[in-house]
This record gives structure tokens, sequence and C-alpha cells, in this order.
């Protein structure tokens, strides 16, 4: 029996106009579309005509759903993954179907369109070349400082989700761990009604968001320059002085001492040191 294939579908962030025309075909000639919400998805289908059955399939489905799915892909049915908007699998749901499909020896065909990282980056004026995508932050905010700190010498450009409900709070503890001086951008509402690209620095940002409540509506990418790769080696440097004095003291005296050594901040070194990096 021949097997189906597996479409992943990227949809448009806001703009319908975005919506590529191969998109519209497969989505009208799958046996069967997978959406992360339907009563969201139907919006679109139904703009564009597209009359195909649809079934909800999220981070949250469970086992049986996506089996149901992939025997329908092994029985040789066709099928799509879309999210709410932009490419599947990029911070949305997917990726198990995904895997799970190709171990299994079905087709796995993109079908490439808008994606909220990729858009954004485009018109930052920050460094593109090279980036890494970090997603969305932890919610809590001891575990979004930790994570922070896992980066905060990275020298490429960081790019990250947000929502509205703590696009203050993550920018807040970028300035604490990144510093105030780094230089960022926000994007919100890509390619919808409200679109605003703003840049400045994370302090300059911090405060950008806290002058209308206005701005801190909607869906948010935030990008942040790389660290100086000259302080990043700096940085390599305290840890190495840590780990020597951590040898023959405690982790807190070491990081003292290794700090007054090297000029770099206390914090970074003992968090280091605590890890084992």
């Amino acid at each position: 029996m021949t097997q189906g294939v597996l479409y992943v579908v990227a949809t448009p962030l806001g703009n319908l106009g975005d919506m590529v025309p191969r998109a519209i075909d497969i989505l009208q000639t799958v046996d069967l579309i997978a959406a992360e919400d339907t009563r969201h998805s139907r919006k679109l289908l139904d703009h564009f005509a597209i009359t195909t059955d649809i079934t909800a399939y999220h981070d949250h489905s469970t086992e049986a759903k996506r089996e149901a799915l992939l025997r329908l892909l092994q029985e040789g049915k066709s099928l799509a993954v879309i999210s709410d908007a932009g490419t599947p699998l990029i911070s949305d749901p997917g990726f198990k179907l995904v895997q799970q499909a190709r171990q299994r020896g079905v087709t796995v065909v993109p079908v490439p369109g808008a994606c909220a990282a990729i858009t954004a980056l485009s018109a930052a004026g920050l460094p593109c070349d090279r980036f890494v995508f970090e997603g969305f932050l932890p919610a809590k905010a001891s575990a979004r400082c930790k994570a922070l700190q896992q980066i905060a010498t990275e020298s490429r450009t960081i790019v990250f989700y947000e929502s509205s409900h703590r696009i203050e709070a993550s920018i807040g503890d970028m300035v604490t761990v990144f510093g105030p001086d780094r230089q960022a951008v926000i994007a919100r509402e890509l390619t919808k009604l409200y679109e605003t690209i703003h840049g400045d620095t994370l302090q300059g940002l911090q405060a950008w968001l806290g002058a209308s409540p206005d701005h801190c509506r909607g869906e948010f990418v935030v990008m942040v320059a790389g660290a100086d790769p000259v302080a990043s080696m700096d940085a390599d440097e305290g840890v190495r002085v840590g780990r020597l004095l951590a040898a023959e003291l405690p982790v807190s005296q070491a990081a003292d001492l290794a700090a007054r050594i090297t000029g770099l901040p206390r914090r970074a070194i003992y968090q280091a040191l605590l890890k084992g990096d």
C-alpha cells in the first residue's frame, strides 16, 4: 500500500494576502487538515473557500489522536498540519507528529510561507547572518533569569517569542541579565494593522513598554544583539579563574576572588561555578 504524504503548511501571520498559492492548493486537495485551533483556522479556510475536513491537533493532543493521524497516513491518506499562524513546529505544535511520521517512512513535505522570527529579523536592522532562536522563555521569573544567564555571552543575535502577558517582565529580566545598554528590537503584531518594529537599548525598550498599554498588546518577537565577542571571551576567563580557585576554596569565596581578579560580575561567575559550566 502506498503511504500518504504529510504536508507542513505555513499560513499567514495576520495579513491574508501573504497566503501562498501552493498552500491553498495543498489545503484544498489533502484528505484532512490537522489544525492547532479549528475555530481559528476555519476563518482562514473559509476565506479561501477551502472545504477540506479539519480536525484539532496541538501540543496537548493525546497519543491516541496522533496515532489515528499516523494510521491515516499509512493507509495512503494525505494530511496537512497547520498552526494558528506562521510555520508549524517553530514554537508551534507538530514536532511529534512529523518525527513519528518520518520514523514510519511517511514522506513529509514542507510548504513554506510566513515565519514570525524570520519576518522580524529581516526588518530589525540587527545582524542576521548568524542568529539563535530561543522561542518562548519560561513563565516563572527564576527559570526565565536562569535561561537568560545561560546565553548572556552569546555573540549571535538572539531571537525570542513573547506574549503580551509577560513582555514587560521578560524585558525587565533581560535588562538585569544582559545589561541595560544592550541593543534590541521589539516587533509586535507583524503584518497586522498595528504592526510595530521598535529598536532601542533594553532599558529604552523597558521604558517604551511602560509608556503606553498599547505597546504591550499583541504577539511579540524580541531580538537582542549578541554580546561583544571580546566580552564573551573575558567572561570565559572569569569562569576559568573561578574554577581554579574553587578547587581549593568554597564556591562563594572563589567567585568573589575571581570577580576581583578579572573585574567581571561575581553573579555570572558564581552561577557558572554552581552549574559546573
